[in-house]
């Protein structure tokens, strides 16, 4: 039988905190909470398997504990939820930057957040496999992607790539010469109840073509219609 995932609510609101400790704690979850990032860092944080955190608080603010968390080669992979009230694109973006694994933005329903939730850790369990960890690795010339390890290489050197420019990348070297449309990369990679905007999408291509350097040419935009990776 699986264990229930458990799960770091850290917000300075304690009605907020404990709103989501019940909710999460009813659809079966284990809930730990903490009102400030120094409580979150006072705690073993290698228990987790996600971390909900709100930005806006003491000191120690919500993006500089993203940092700690994924500058710590045991928690690095544990996916992160930003649920805030700061809400411009701007923020979105910066969030996401970090390596979050999604941004829900103030006010929203506990319905909402219960299901982006389960679509995060769906995500997250699906990081191991039982496969060779080289296994149905994909490549074109020196650009390969390895979906065991979620590992992306480019002419022999490793570029670390958050999950979703990962997820956007094989999706597209995994079917070569079809274009995506913003919708279906939005629907595929943010699943499920999740609204995030269409903006999104390109600014996650624009760091991927930066960060694969020559094969960047190969992802192609087909103006009105989306993006696709061309050989």
């Amino acid at each position: 039988m699986k264990t229930a995932e458990r799960i770091l609510v850290v917000e300075d609101e304690e009605t907020i905190c404990e709103a989501l400790r019940f909710n999460l704690e009813a659809e079966g979850y284990f809930v730990d909470t903490a009102h400030s990032a120094e409580e979150a860092l006072s705690l073993d944080l290698t228990r987790y398997d996600l971390f909900l955190l709100d930005i806006m608080m003491g000191e120690i603010s919500g993006t500089q504990l993203a940092r700690i968390i994924k500058s710590n080669p045991v928690t690095a992979s544990t996916p992160i939820i930003f649920c805030t009230a700061k809400d411009s694109e701007e923020d979105m973006i910066a969030g996401l930057d970090l390596g979050a694994d999604d941004y829900i933005m103030k006010p929203y329903s506990l319905r909402g957040l219960s299901a982006r939730v389960r679509a995060v850790l769906r995500r997250a369990s699906g990081r191991e496999s039982s496969v060779s960890p080289d296994s149905g690795k994909i490549s074109y010339e020196g650009l390969t992607v390895v979906p065991a390890k979620k590992q992306c290489i480019v002419d022999g050197q490793e570029v670390k790539m958050p999950r979703k420019e990962f997820e956007i990348l094989l999706k597209l070297i995994s079917n070569r010469g079809r274009i995506f449309s913003r919708e279906e990369l939005l629907r595929e990679i943010w699943p499920d109840e999740v609204v995030v905007l269409d903006r999104v999408v390109d600014v996650n291509i624009t760091r991927i073509r930066q960060k694969i350097g020559q094969y960047g040419k190969n992802i192609v935009t087909r103006s009105g219609y989306g993006y696709g990776f061309m050989e």
